[in-house]
């Protein structure tokens, strides 16, 4: 347009007076509201994109009482699934003009409140909950806000909306990937019986045992989640009879112990015994030598949908309650 400059910035009130409407009707046209003609209302978004013009996210909140704005709340301080999550949260939300405001709250049910309060004070449009836990809650309780609230990765309230990987899903497709491999001896390392995962991980190892009557089970070994556990797992592996010629891990770390205790009594990865790990911690299992084969979480698909799923109850939408587990996909490197 004649007399403007890139520095220039085109208002409502430039795309009315180009679009020859009033202000109003250009409001309307451009937020999909309001009753007129479909000529009118694409003349008007027309007009808008030639002039460059870009909606102000300030002046729509206000308009919609809204701030464009969705808190995360989490207790896991080191990272290691918030950040996947956040990701995929601020993926889902780009498109919607929504930021991620970022509260890490530890264990502490005080500094919980605090930044609960917050978030309420800036208004957010809704909450994301997420944590290293699919079994504990946050040490807050966030029923009853104004507004909705999504959990994922951490236990969830009963009427609300929880997002978790599937577990066992995720644990049948590595003892499948195992005996697929042609392992016939097959253990399990894993973490501390107190922890969900534990629990959910080791049945469906179990029922995937069960239903390839050809391979041995050689049972659950339970111990910390660390590198170390998988060092001291082998040592008692090989203190019996009957050794296993695939170990399914876990987690990455316990898995990166047991190659790296392999490899230092001579036994080939995966010529030898096969492991798989779980988590696909990049970190971890990239640089295992051999790489790891382990199961990923899809924690940044987890976030994107958790990001979906708020805008939705934010907007008024229908969301199903409960339970939404998300597959996990297998990672086949060289282990």
């Amino acid at each position: 347009m004649p007399g403007w400059t890139s520095s220039d910035r085109v208002t409502i009130y430039d795309v009315a007076k180009a679009a020859r409407v009033s202000t109003a009707t250009a409001s309307k046209a451009l937020n999909g509201s309001g009753r007129m003609a479909q000529e009118t209302r694409d003349r008007i978004k027309r007009t808008a994109q030639e002039l460059g013009f870009r909606p102000n996210s300030l002046a729509q909140s206000l308009t919609r009482k809204r701030s464009f704005t969705v808190g995360l709340l989490t207790n896991d301080t080191y990272g290691r699934f918030t950040l996947p999550v956040m990701a995929g949260i601020s993926e889902g939300l780009i498109d919607h003009g929504v930021s991620v405001f970022l509260c890490a709250v530890e264990d502490n049910p005080d500094l919980a409140r605090i930044h609960v309060d917050a978030m309420l004070d800036k208004q957010v449009d809704g909450i994301i909950a997420t944590g290293r836990r699919t079994d504990k809650p946050l040490p807050v309780d966030l029923s009853g806000l104004a507004v909705p609230v999504v959990y994922a990765l951490t236990a969830g309230a009963a009427d609300g909306v929880t997002l978790v990987p599937d577990d066992r899903q995720g644990a049948s497709e590595a003892v499948r990937h195992l005996i697929a491999k042609g392992c016939r001896r097959v253990a399990h390392v894993t973490g501390p019986r107190n922890f969900g995962v534990v629990h959910e991980r080791a049945l469906a190892c179990s029922d995937a045992l069960a239903a390839a009557p050809h391979v041995a089970a050689l049972g659950t070994f339970n111990g910390t989640w660390a590198e170390g556990w998988g060092h001291e797992a082998v040592a008692l592996l090989w203190a019996r009879s009957e050794t296993p010629d695939g170990i399914f891990c876990g987690n990455d770390q316990i898995a990166r112990g047991v190659v790296d205790a392999l490899r230092e009594r001579g036994i080939g990865v995966p010529g030898d015994v096969s492991v798989v790990g779980f988590d696909n911690w990049e970190i971890v299992a990239a640089h295992t030598r051999p790489p790891l084969t382990t199961i990923d979480m899809n924690l940044k698909e987890l976030g994107r949908q958790a990001g979906l799923a708020v805008m939705r109850l934010v907007n008024g939408e229908t969301v199903e309650k409960g339970i939404w587990k998300l597959p996990c996909s297998l990672i086949v490197r060289s282990s």
